[in-house]
């Protein structure tokens, strides 16, 4: 071989400059998703947890002969995956609260309830989140009345599946300290109301009335519901999140785990709007954690509701409630502000956009915003983009946005998205592929925990678009599916660079963060039906075991 190429081929195994390794891991079937060596069977990675090399065993084994191999028994290794929108503490409170997922009835609800409330204080509040009433046979809103039967002295706030509704009982009303009847409105936010007297539900920002009137949770809880959901994420394969919407004092206790070395994966945190850690990002600039794990560079913005809630603002109305054309949680001229502030303070905007007027609010607040900046490496990013009227979706690209979207929601939604939008607009909902030909990229994720946490779930909802029974076989909108080279992309490198850290995460090549998972079966050929069932062996980070799979 020449010198040249012989160097060359040194090069890509991490040969130059690496005296030692801290582990060598072999006989796996590794997807680096890296373009100049997609494929190997070994790795290895140094002391600070950085790889040094990857190919065949024999090349990286004689290169390091005095590591002691760990062997992956066939295991398919992928790089970390990592979950592009999500709500870290948000999961860890649930873990804490009622588990509402699943539920078929009102009637199951109550039984969750009285059986979690078993665990609590007599007079503590009970809080739940994950109802859902387009699960349900009358599929409507449910009333405080629902509730009062059961729990009649007791507060009772629960959070609908997508945390854009909460539904309470009297007696939380009763703790809200005003009266929730009339015609007034909480800005960005509605109360449900029947002949002027409130119902018990309290849609997007109107349910802040119901949280301010609980018990705040103090540092020593939020400790303890991060360590809960940490556990459960790196269980699950995912060594890396995107935190979409952090106050300072939550990013006061991830600090405090940081330094305590209590952080098992990598936490990409945006700000909570124009509140305290914006305003501390704008005066100490960028904020970045030592160990690597924690970082806060973005802040996270919302323009309208759910589309569950039926808050998502559209362009006309939703086509089961005419007259109704959701709700702007932020008005276009304080969105438009605070762009504008992030954008002078070098902040990342990623704003929450789930409806077609909503998308193409944020499309022209951040066209106003950046100017000729809109050539920039900006990265900015919008959060769903889950419904986008045709014409505006090359205005991402013209823009150089990031689609930050989360492919279960379109499979959790589409038993009831048609009645809500209507055919002709959907042909812009969960519209992947049409992103992907626009030149958009994808950064995918689950919105946890108004999703369930496994990234594998996502993988499949992305390829398939049927639900777990397989249902509708082929795919719903199929033609919007992505391939599972796009899907795995979207978990990895493509999240990586929406937090730009491509040069560190996101695929598996000398000089990168040695984050790996080893799952029991490959995920770019296992049949589709068996990719929500595949097991995580182990996930890595910095090349230290991080979690084990669970059973």
């Amino acid at each position: 071989m020449p010198h040249r190429l012989l160097y060359a081929a040194l090069l890509s195994l991490g040969w130059a400059g690496a005296a030692n390794a801290a582990g060598v891991l072999v006989n796996a079937k590794i997807h680096t998703m890296d373009a100049t060596r997609p494929a190997a069977t070994a790795l290895a990675w140094d002391d600070a947890g950085r790889v040094v090399a990857v190919g065949s065993r024999e090349e990286v084994v004689a290169k390091y002969p005095d590591a002691t191999p760990i062997d992956a028994d066939g295991a398919t290794v992928v790089p970390g995956l990592i979950d592009a929108h999500a709500h870290v503490l948000g999961l860890g409170l649930s873990l804490l609260n009622a588990d509402l997922r699943g539920t078929r009835s009102k009637a199951q609800i109550i039984e969750r309830l009285q059986a979690h409330a078993k665990q609590l204080p007599p007079q503590a509040w009970i809080v739940g989140r994950g109802w859902d009433q387009n699960a349900w046979e009358r599929k409507e809103f449910p009333t405080a009345l629902d509730l009062d039967a059961a729990f009649p002295d007791r507060p009772v706030s629960l959070e609908r599946i997508d945390g854009h509704a909460t539904w309470i009982n009297t007696a939380a009303m009763h703790k809200i300290g005003r009266s929730l009847d009339g015609d007034w409105q909480p800005d960005g936010g509605r109360i449900v109301r029947a002949d002027g007297k409130a119902t018990g539900v309290l849609i997007d920002g109107a349910s802040a009335l119901a949280d301010g009137a609980m018990p705040a949770p103090d540092a020593e809880l939020k400790r303890k519901a991060y360590r809960l959901a940490f556990a459960d994420l790196v269980a699950n394969g995912i060594t890396g999140v995107h935190d979409a919407g952090v106050s300072l004092d939550d990013l006061d206790v991830l600090r405090g785990l940081a330094d305590a070395g209590e952080l098992p994966l990598r936490i990409y945190t945006m700000a909570d709007a124009d509140h305290a850690a914006l305003g501390a990002l704008c005066r100490n600039g960028l904020y970045a954690h030592a160990s690597g794990r924690l970082s806060m560079r973005a802040v996270k913005l919302y323009i309208d509701g759910a589309l569950g809630s039926r808050g998502a603002a559209l362009l006309a109305d939703y086509s089961d409630d005419p007259g109704n054309r959701g709700i702007l949680v932020t008005s276009p001229e304080e969105l438009a502000r605070i762009v504008r502030k992030a954008k002078g303070c070098g902040v990342q905007v990623a704003t929450h956009a789930i409806g077609d007027r909503g998308n193409r609010l944020v499309l022209d607040a951040y066209a106003a915003a950046l100017g000729d900046d809109a050539k920039t490496d900006h990265r900015w990013r919008i959060e769903h983009a889950q419904v986008v009227d045709l014409a505006d979706i090359p205005r991402f690209a013209q823009l150089k946005l990031t689609a930050s979207m989360q492919p279960t929601h379109a499979t959790s939604d589409m038993p009831w998205a048609q009645a809500r939008l209507g055919e002709k607009r959907l042909a812009g909902a969960y519209a992947w592929q049409r992103f992907v030909k626009a030149g958009v990229p994808l950064a995918l994720g689950s919105d946890f925990p108004v999703e369930k946490v496994s990234p594998l779930l996502g993988l499949y909802a992305a390829i398939t678009r049927e639900d777990l029974d397989g249902k509708p076989a082929g795919g719903w909108l199929p033609q919007q599916r992505l391939t599972r080279e796009q899907a795995l992309a979207g978990f990895t490198r493509d999240a990586a660079k929406a937090q730009f850290a491509e040069k560190e995460l996101g695929a598996l090549a000398p000089g990168m963060r040695a984050d790996f998972v080893l799952l029991d079966a490959d995920p770019l050929t296992a049949p589709e039906a068996k990719l929500p069932a595949l097991k995580i062996v182990a996930t890595y980070v910095d090349g230290r075991v991080a979690g084990r799979g669970t059973p």
